[in-house]
């Protein structure tokens, strides 16, 4: 199950509205935010706008080929995770899709067990091929970055989608100072004055620091931006 506060969006391009169904009942079960579509050009504006965390793609499209809109998105220098779902069972179709830049490939018929697991792989590789950890630990902090999880102290703690993105992607930075500018324009796209980011950092030490007005995890770099502390 991901976590309530910060699911996993996921876009299905798939043009058979039978696995649309399918997959549609088995990604809503376990937490996950679905958008679904049959045609893959549609698809690749979503993935530049960063509107999706994973892609699960049929090679079979409409108005273009799914290997195309692989080869289009990793030209473009989006690393999302890529999960192909097709019918195409030939040895040749799944080397094509893996050497183009997919992270696994699932063939139909499939199981939704194993397509779950495929994610949570894809997820993985993707961050360990990022150079970063799949789950962040520092003191009494942990960041599980596949799951979507945070916990405090040992408890589990609860975030807005928007927060949650500042914390990943510190997360992801761990250790370094991050600006201003580097924070608005990863989270908010650039247009939006550095106070909301101040409110943002204010409400994540409200949630994850022992004491909020002498904060061990999300520190100050005065003038500059924000560092996540990584525990000695």
């Amino acid at each position: 199950m991901t976590e309530g506060s910060n699911p996993l969006r996921i876009l299905v391009v798939d043009d058979e509205p039978a696995i649309r169904r399918f997959l549609r009942a088995g990604l809503a079960s376990q937490g996950y935010v679905l958008t679904e579509l049959e045609e893959g050009l549609p698809a690749i504006e979503i993935v530049r706008r960063k509107g999706t965390d994973l892609l699960v793609l049929d090679l079979g499209l409409p108005d273009v080929d799914g290997l195309d809109v692989i080869r289009r998105i990793r030209a473009a220098g989006s690393a999302v995770p890529i999960v192909v779902l097709s019918s195409r069972d030939d040895e040749a179709a799944k080397v094509a899709a893996l050497d183009l830049g997919a992270d696994d490939y699932v063939t139909k018929p499939f199981g939704i067990d194993e397509l779950f697991a495929r994610i949570r792989a894809a997820q993985r590789h993707r961050l360990l091929e990022q150079g970063e950890q799949p789950v962040f630990r520092s003191g009494d902090l942990m960041v599980d970055l596949v799951r979507r999880i945070v916990t405090v102290r040992g408890a589990e703690v609860k975030f807005s989608p928007r927060e949650y993105a500042v914390l990943r992607l510190l997360v992801q930075h761990a250790g370094k100072v991050l600006t201003h500018r580097m924070i608005l324009r990863d989270v908010w796209g650039g247009d939006t004055d550095v106070q909301y980011l101040r409110i943002y950092i204010r409400a994540l030490r409200q949630k994850i620091e022992p004491d909020p007005e002498r904060p061990t995890h999300i520190l100050t770099e005065t003038g500059v931006g924000y560092r996540l502390r990584v525990a000695e």
